[in-house]
């Protein structure tokens, strides 16, 4: 367990995602285009609808300046 999960154990992947991108002052429409996908697939990870894999961390750390672990 990592000691993000620790302090925070209800904190999922898509709380870190909206946390991250909130932080950078983007839009859901902003960061969607930064990674190529569409607005609803952001929303979807954000709310827990749609699994973030390895890739898809990979690139939204990329965009939003974080490790990408945060998101697995």
């Amino acid at each position: 367990m990592s000691s993000l999960e620790e302090v925070f154990p209800d904190m999922g992947a898509g709380d870190a995602l909206r946390g991250a991108r909130v932080k950078e002052n983007m839009t859901q429409a902003v960061l969607a285009a930064a990674i190529g996908v569409r607005r609803e697939l952001v929303s979807q990870m954000e709310h827990g609808r749609r699994v973030i894999g390895k890739e898809m961390a990979r690139r939204l750390a990329k965009a939003l300046g974080v490790d990408y672990r945060v998101f697995l």
